[in-house]
């Protein structure tokens, strides 16, 4: 077998992923380590040995991500391929997706949005700073948290009357004109004082993705396009579905969170050609 891999280098997290001379996915992987060396190489050591790979049956790495400047001289005898980013983004995210055209945001420290289509067509269209880093950053000022495993699950416990100004609570009962009555006028608005930590969690992950949701919406539009395609870390937070589900009924977006989305970027890396 001659596999294909991609690897995408963070700051102290590595993502691989392989594809078989058949055109197979090979399960993706993630690492952390403190530093980006560690990181890669302690992710393609796992990933070679639970798979069973050989050094001579990988036929090509392509590598993408900020750090993938510490590849210069490859991985032991294998060279890497550096390939775009936001490239990578669009390809992955319409892999995963199975559609013809899309957006594609991409959700890590940050957010990008990425128009990609079938034809090979991928254009940064933008994006925002609001992401996982906020969500973390916040998280740790807010509630002396830092762990986004520990958040989300006391975030499941919240309640977003005690947080955010809506709509229903500006306008007169019944009269809502054409807005709907859950749409946030401003997060952390009517921030109660009986509020309490799993309130402020929920909040701070809600705040996080409605302002992406919303990005990603005009981003959209300015294509003409419906379809949002999500990836990145963030997308497997448990609240994300039910969030950009509203976000979709509010303002009329498609929003998908496709299988494998937090590995979109790598699995693009690996299918590139350039």
């Amino acid at each position: 077998m001659k596999a294909v891999l991609g690897i995408d280098v963070g700051g102290s997290t590595t993502k691989i992923v392989g594809f078989d001379e058949s055109g197979k996915l090979i399960a993706p992987m993630l690492v952390h380590a403190n530093d980006q060396i560690t990181s890669i190489y302690g992710a393609f050591g796992k990933f070679i040995s639970e798979n069973g790979l050989l050094l001579d049956q990988i036929k090509k790495i392509r590598v993408t991500g900020v750090g993938a400047s510490f590849l210069e001289k490859g991985i032991y005898s294998l060279k890497c391929e550096k390939v775009s980013e936001f490239g990578s983004i669009g390809r992955g995210g319409l892999y995963l997706s199975g559609l013809e055209k899309a957006l594609i945001v991409s959700l890590g420290t940050g957010t990008a949005c990425v128009y990609a289509d079938i034809n090979g067509e991928t254009e940064y269209l933008g994006g925002t700073a609001v992401g996982g880093g906020t969500l973390m950053g916040l998280s740790k000022l807010m509630l002396s948290m830092d762990n986004v495993h520990h958040i989300y699950e006391l975030a499941g416990q919240g309640d977003l009357n005690k947080i955010d100004l809506r709509i229903r609570d500006i306008t007169k009962k019944g009269d809502f004109s054409s807005m709907q009555p859950e749409l946030t006028v401003a997060n952390f608005g009517k921030i109660s004082d009986i509020a309490d930590k799993s309130d402020i969690a929920l909040g701070i992950i809600n705040m996080v993705f409605e302002s992406v949701g919303t990005t990603a919406v005009f981003a959209a539009k300015a294509k003409n396009i419906k379809d949002i395609v999500l990836i990145g870390n963030l997308t497997t937070i448990p609240q994300a579905k039910t969030i950009f589900r509203n976000i979709e009924n509010m303002l009329g977006a498609h929003f998908i969170i496709p299988e494998y989305s937090q590995f979109g970027t790598v699995i693009g890396a690996a299918l590139s050609e350039s």
